[in-house]
This record gives C-alpha cells, structure tokens and sequence, in this order.
C-alpha cells in the first residue's frame, strides 16, 4: 500500500511571508473591491520583474483576478496579524473588513494598496491550472516599500514576528556571530 504525503503537514513547518492581494471588479453598481490574506507569493524574475501567486482553482478572488488581470500584493509588516486574520476567511466575511482597511487605490492599476506595507502592482501575464490551484504570474507594473517594520511570518499555524536580525543576541538566535 503506498501512504499518500503529508504535505500540508510538511509545509507547516516552512515559514512563509504574509500578504494581502487585492484585487477588483467593475459591476453596473460600481468597483467592487477584494482582499484575502495570501502567503504563496513568489519572486519569479528580476528582469523582467515578475512574481507568483496561488489560488483555489474555485476561489472568487481568483475569478475576479482573472476579470480585471490585475492586482496588488501588500507584504505585510508585523503589526498588522489582525488584519491578516479577518481577511484570512471566505468572501463574505472579508466583504465587511474591506470597507474597515486603511488602504488607498494603487498609482496604476486601482486595486488598493494597505497602508504601512510594502507593496507590488501587478498585471497578469500567465496562468497555470495545477492541481487544484491556479498560479497566476504577474509583470510588476509598480512597487513601494516599508523597509522598516518588522516581517509577519506564518509557520506552524500560526502568525509570528521576524524582527531584525541585528537587535538579536545571544546563542543560538539570529545575529550570533559564526
């Protein structure tokens, strides 16, 4: 009998950056903002500068996504573990959090941007069905960055802070000198 992988036990263990894409929809009522808290992004190219992300194959966000071809990724620093909660559930949860968000439109595409992040404008330029999932690879039209507040990290299920390496000390802990 062959044992099917435990990958999602596996990949706990993998600490990744938390994000939020956001993304939009034109309706006859108006835009329709979305935003959902993400952690599969993925830097692809320098040049040209292109980055990943993954989605549920069934996923509403993706669907709008995939509509507009347009999105942005805000990189979230620490402080921001509620936010990336209430945006870490389905559609009609997250509806009544976007209205709350401190966020703006982006410089060249509209979907919004949150404040205090580090952020990426993107434009579709691929798609791959794999899976259950759907990869979308973005060109970056547009960056901004927070190069001071601590990184949001998830690992193990839950969120956790990455702070600078060089206010760190003592053995075994970032910033031992080796």
């Amino acid at each position: 009998m062959t044992r099917t992988p435990d990958l999602r036990g596996a990949m706990r263990t993998f600490a990744t950056g938390v994000c939020v894409a956001t993304t939009y929809r034109d309706t006859p009522g108006g835009r329709r903002h979305d935003a959902v808290t993400v952690n599969s992004l993925g830097s692809i190219s320098l040049d040209p500068p292109l980055v990943s992300l993954s989605f549920r194959q069934e996923s509403a966000f993706l669907a709008d996504l995939l509509a507009t071809g347009r999105w942005v990724v805000s990189i979230l620093p620490a402080g921001a573990k509620d936010v990336a909660r209430r945006l870490a559930g389905p559609r009609a949860s997250r509806a009544s959090e976007i209205a709350d968000l401190r966020a703006r439109p982006g410089e060249r595409i509209g979907a919004l941007v949150l404040d205090g992040a580090s952020w990426l404008e993107c434009a579709l330029a691929e798609k791959f069905d794999l899976g259950d999932h759907t990869l979308v690879v973005g060109d970056v039209l547009a960056t901004g960055r927070d190069g001071v507040a601590p990184a949001l990290v998830f690992v193990h299920g839950s969120y956790h802070e990455v702070t600078d390496p060089r206010h760190v000390s003592g053995p075994g802990q970032w910033g031992e000198a080796l």
